[in-house]
């Protein structure tokens, strides 16, 4: 009886996770985030993540897929992310407040024509938020990647990737899936079409 539950559960996950995955908004707004990181990496600008919790993992796995490598072999990409150095992370946190932990590397690091990629299910999250705000104010093309309508950052990034509205779980799955596309897509267009 418990492998029937467990078996049944697993399949409702899978048809779930299925149905988050298939939406139509989706193709349009990774293509438009592929586009925007393979113009910064051919003109030499760099792509910058950032985000709390579950968001920070996913910013530093996907930064690691670019400054690394994703499906191929090429030469390695400039990409961070901005929650990994935890001196800068603490000092600026006590020094100006946790809200400008983001938007402090932001100004410090950020240039025109770069991306920069802020994370959060929610929508939100201040630091976040104050992340973006300051990337645009240094002419650097701004990204979301967000959930549950989009919140106040996608009123504020260029582009948007809005995940499906609930618990950040399963948004922040949308957003590792659409990232390793992102990151095949940016590969493929850089290798094939350079």
């Amino acid at each position: 009886m418990t492998d029937f539950k467990a078996k049944r559960g697993f399949e409702e996950l899978l048809a779930d996770r299925k149905g988050q995955l298939e939406r139509p908004h989706y193709p349009a707004q990774v293509a438009a985030i592929v586009r925007a990181i393979v113009q910064a990496f051919r003109a030499g600008h760099k792509v910058l993540w950032f985000g709390n919790g579950g968001s920070a993992a996913d910013a530093q796995h996907l930064a690691a897929e670019f400054s690394g490598r994703f499906l191929r072999d090429r030469g390695g990409l400039p990409s961070e992310a901005l929650s990994v150095n935890t001196s800068a992370l603490t000092a600026i946190g006590n020094d100006f407040g946790y809200d400008k932990v983001f938007s402090r590397q932001v100004e410090a690091f950020a240039q025109k024509g770069d991306v920069v990629v802020g994370i959060t299910t929610s929508g939100t999250s201040k630091n976040v938020v104050l992340g973006l705000e300051e990337a645009k104010k240094r002419g650097a093309v701004t990204v979301a990647f967000t959930g549950n309508g989009g919140g106040k950052v996608s009123e504020i990034a260029d582009l948007s990737l809005v995940g499906p509205n609930g618990y950040s779980a399963i948004i922040q799955e949308v957003h590792i899936a659409m990232g390793h596309i992102i990151c095949d897509l940016v590969e493929q267009e850089l290798i094939f079409n350079p």
